[in-house]
């Protein structure tokens, strides 16, 4: 490991003017569970280190005027035990059991999962299916954007190495929507997934509304499928339906041919996770 700098602040503001004192050769350390992994083997010393890991600002879940907020530095852990996520977005929960071991899950935090920015990320399409949107904040203010904006490419976000995650925003319209997630490895814990989807809807009339269909490690970034959506929006909910928007998000995404897994497997997968999440958000609003 390369020798750095340590900063940890106290509060956000302070984490704030750190970042901005040392950047551009500065790093975050939240949970760490990513980073330190990177830090054993990077060539250069990063710099500067900045821990936000204890930072109250960037903790906490709390139902506001906007929405559901979730602080940028909430664990895993926290996400999966909390009875408002339980009661509002209870396939967050579905998500965060499938991100690692144990010890990852007690340690990693939402902010960080999302930061780090792999095609593969676990908690992304369940928040991108449901219109989430993130704070950013910098020594010029804060600014809120969707998490759509948030993404760049692989392992790149629109973070400049000043600003800082403070917090998810699931919007108060689509608190208690019918949700799902489905995340598909190679084996049952601990695996990047091959794909994950998951897809959001109301069900009013016997007709799909507000259908959400998201992807991940189908393309660079987590994806939303906009064509499949419209096929469904508006139309009487229907197993043929479901399965014509199943073949048609294969062909809005752009998976990889690797080792792990070939491409027509991958687009096999698109089809056949889009309709289980579709599938299980209609039982779900059936239920309601």
């Amino acid at each position: 490991m390369k020798p750095f700098d340590f900063v940890k602040p106290d509060d956000q503001e302070a984490a704030i003017s750190a970042l901005a004192a040392h950047s551009p050769n500065v790093r975050i350390l939240a949970g760490g569970t990513d980073y330190l992994v990177e830090l054993k083997h990077v060539s250069q010393s990063p710099g500067t280190v900045v821990d936000v890991s204890q930072i109250a600002e960037l903790k906490g879940i709390e139902e506001t005027e906007d929405g559901l907020r979730i602080g940028a530095g909430v664990t895993h852990s926290a996400i999966m035990a909390d009875p408002l996520i339980e009661k509002h977005v209870p396939a967050m929960i579905h998500a965060a059991h499938t991100i690692g071991a144990v010890q990852t899950r007690n340690l990693g935090t939402l902010g960080g999962n999302l930061v780090t920015c792999v095609p593969s990320m676990d908690s992304g399409p369940t928040l991108v299916a449901l219109d989430a949107e993130v704070t950013v904040a910098g020594p010029d203010g804060s600014r809120r954007i969707p998490l759509t904006e948030f993404f760049v490419g692989p392992r790149k976000t629109i973070l400049a190495p000043h600003e800082l995650l403070i917090d998810v925003i699931i919007p108060k319209r689509n608190l208690g929507k019918p949700t799902n997630f489905y995340k598909f490895g190679l084996r049952k814990g601990q695996a990047l997934a091959l794909v994950n989807a998951a897809s959001s809807l109301w069900v009013e009339d016997g007709k799909f509304k507000d259908v959400r269909i998201s992807l991940g490690a189908v393309s660079p970034v987590v994806v939303r499928a906009p064509k499949a959506e419209a096929v469904l929006e508006g139309k009487p909910v229907s197993d043929d339906l479901i399965s014509e928007a199943g073949k048609i998000a294969v062909t809005e995404c752009n998976p990889i041919d690797d080792f792990r897994a070939s491409l027509d497997y991958r687009r096999d997968l698109i089809d056949v996770l889009t309709r289980r999440t579709l599938q299980a958000a209609v039982e779900i609003a059936a239920q309601e």
